[in-house]
């Protein structure tokens, strides 16, 4: 399953993207890092090269918020990614919020998976769930 990731915006958190590649890489993904700095654009436009299963997109500094807004109209470009699976994660917000608020919020926005400040594995324990329960039907 292959997977394109990195950090958006104006984000620089490295440790923490690689940290998400490499236990991407453990549990048997094929991983494409964007690294960080990157703008949505960039995501989709290598979703489509790569043919990404999974677009898994990461915050630390609390901006992904104004990036995300645009995520739903993007994916709509690309009519390629239907079937692409949206995740997000890291933290989400500039402040305080909980994950009652954040993630409605971001599922609007179009992910499908939405972890706000959720531990590495217990998201990806969630995503390849996800994958799992997805392809039963």
């Amino acid at each position: 399953m292959k997977v394109v990731t990195g950090v958006v915006g104006n984000d620089i958190h490295v440790v923490a993207n690689r940290l998400i590649e490499l236990s991407l890489d453990a549990r048997g993904f094929e991983v494409f890092n964007l690294g960080v700095n990157t703008y949505l654009e960039e995501f989709f436009d290598a979703a489509v090269e790569t043919q990404a299963d999974v677009l898994l997109i990461s915050s630390l500094n609390g901006e992904a918020e104004g990036w995300a807004r645009e995520v739903k109209l993007l994916k709509s470009k690309y009519n390629t990614l239907d079937d692409i699976i949206m995740v997000i994660g890291g933290n989400l917000v500039v402040g305080t919020a909980s994950a009652d608020e954040i993630v409605p919020r971001y599922k609007k926005y179009g992910f499908d998976l939405v972890f706000h400040q959720v531990d590495l594995n217990t998201g990806l324990d969630t995503l390849e769930m996800y994958i799992k329960q997805r392809d039963v039907k």
